[in-house]
C-alpha cells in the first residue's frame, strides 16, 4: 500500500502547432500522435502520478530542466553538437595556433602570431559534437512498489523525464530502452520531438507493464542489449531498484563502461533503507494481501535488510567495477538530486 501525501501534480497547458495546419494541439495529444501511444492508457483516470505514470507530469518537467554540465567524455564519432571533441577542426572555440601548412584555409591565419614570430601561423578550433543519452529503464514488477509519495516506477519516470528535457536543452539526443516486463526501445533523437518520443514511451511502458505479467530479464542481458544499441561515445543512465542484478551483472557493467559513459541511478523506497515505524502493515500484490507485524526492533531490522537486498546487490556490482552510482528515493525530486551526480566524473576500475 502507498502511504504519504503525494505532492500536487504539475500540469502544463502549453501548446505547440500541429503539423500541416494552423490549429494547435496540447502537448499530451501531440506526444500521443508522434509515439502512437493511447491517451486512454497514458493519460486517463488511473494515471495519477502516484501509482501510475502521468504523461502530463512528465511533460511539465520541461519547466524544471536545467543545463547540467555533464562530466566530459571523449566522443569518437563525427557529429555536430554541444560537446568539445579531442579532434581539431573548424568549430566555434579557438584552441591553439600552429605553423601554417600547405592547404590550410587562409581565412584562419593567425595574423598576430605571424607578426610576432615572423612565420606564418594558422588558428585551430575545437570542434563541437553532439552526443546521445540512452535511458535504460527497469520495468520489473518490483518497481511497482512504494510506501512514500509514489511508486518506484513513477519516481523513475519523473527522473528520466527531467533528464530527457535537460539533455535536449543541451543540444543532445535522447532515447530509451525498457527491460524486464517490457522489452522495447526508442532510438535517440534531438530536440523536443526526441524528448516527447521518450516521454511517450515511458508512459506507455508503465501502462502496459502491469498487464504483461511478471517477466524477468537479468540485468546483464539488458546491459548487453543497451550496448548493442548505443554508439561509441553515448551516455547510458540506468534506472533500477537492483532486484534484477544477476551474477554476470558486474562483468556486463565493466564491459559497457569501457566504451560509454555509464551511470547508475538506484531507485529505492525509504522502507528499503530505513527502519519502518512499529505497527502492522498490509502489503498488496494483485489479489494477494499479506499482513506483516513489525512490533519488535529485531523484526523491523530483518524486514529492512530483506527489502534492501536488491539495491545492495546493484550497489556492490557498481562499486566492484568502478561505475558511478547514486541513490534516488521515491520522495526525491530529480532537479535536487541528479545535477551533482551528473557533473561528477564517472569512476573507472
Amino acid at each position: 500500500m502507498v502511504r504519504g501525501n503525494p505532492e500536487p501534480l504539475l500540469r502544463q497547458s502549453r501548446r505547440i502547432p500541429a503539423r500541416g495546419n494552423s490549429d494547435s494541439v496540447s502537448y499530451v495529444e501531440y506526444v500521443c500522435n508522434v509515439t502512437g501511444a493511447s491517451s486512454n492508457k497514458v493519460f486517463g483516470p488511473t494515471a495519477d502520478g502516484t501509482t501510475r505514470v502521468d504523461l502530463a507530469e512528465l511533460i511539465a518537467m520541461r519547466g524544471r530542466a536545467g543545463k547540467v554540465g555533464f562530466a566530459r567524455v571523449q566522443p569518437r564519432t563525427a557529429l555536430a553538437g554541444g560537446h568539445v571533441s579531442a579532434l581539431r577542426g573548424r568549430g566555434m572555440d579557438y584552441a591553439e595556433s600552429r605553423i601554417y601548412q600547405a592547404g590550410d584555409d587562409v581565412r584562419n591565419i593567425d595574423w598576430r602570431r605571424t607578426a610576432r614570430s615572423g612565420k606564418w601561423h594558422t588558428k585551430l578550433f575545437e570542434a563541437e559534437r553532439e552526443q546521445s543519452l540512452l535511458l535504460l529503464i527497469d520495468t520489473h514488477a518490483t518497481m511497482r512498489f512504494g510506501t512514500r509519495v509514489r511508486y518506484k516506477s513513477v519516481a523513475t519516470a519523473r527522473a528520466a523525464a527531467w533528464l530527457a528535457w535537460t539533455c535536449v536543452r543541451g543540444g543532445d539526443r535522447v532515447g530509451a530502452l525498457a527491460f524486464g516486463a517490457m522489452r522495447d526501445a526508442v532510438d535517440p533523437h534531438a530536440g523536443t520531438r526526441g524528448a516527447l518520443n521518450t516521454l511517450g514511451a515511458l508512459a506507455r511502458w508503465d501502462a502496459l507493464a502491469g498487464a504483461s505479467g511478471d517477466t524477468d530479464e537479468p540485468l546483464s542481458s539488458a546491459i548487453d542489449r543497451a550496448q548493442r544499441l548505443a554508439a561509441s561515445g553515448t551516455r547510458i543512465c540506468l534506472f533500477s531498484d537492483g532486484w534484477c542484478t544477476d551474477s554476470s551483472a558486474a562483468a556486463a557493467l565493466a564491459r559497457v563502461a569501457r566504451h560509454v559513459d555509464l551511470r547508475v541511478v538506484i531507485v529505492v523506497d525509504p522502507i528499503e533503507r530505513e527502519l519502518a515505524p512499529k505497527g502492522s502493515y498490509v502489503f498488496e500484490a494483485g489479489a494477494d494481501r499479506r499482513k506483516v507485524d513489525l512490533a519488535s526492533a529485531r523484526v523491523r531490522a530483518q524486514f529492512r535488510d530483506d527489502l534492501a537486498r536488491g539495491w545492495r546487490m546493484l550497489a556492490e556490482a557498481c562499486d566492484a567495477t568502478g561505475v558511478a552510482r547514486t541513490t534516488y528515493t521515491t520522495r526525491d525530486e530529480p532537479d535536487a538530486v541528479l545535477p551533482t551526480f551528473l557533473r561528477a566524473r564517472g569512476r573507472r576500475s
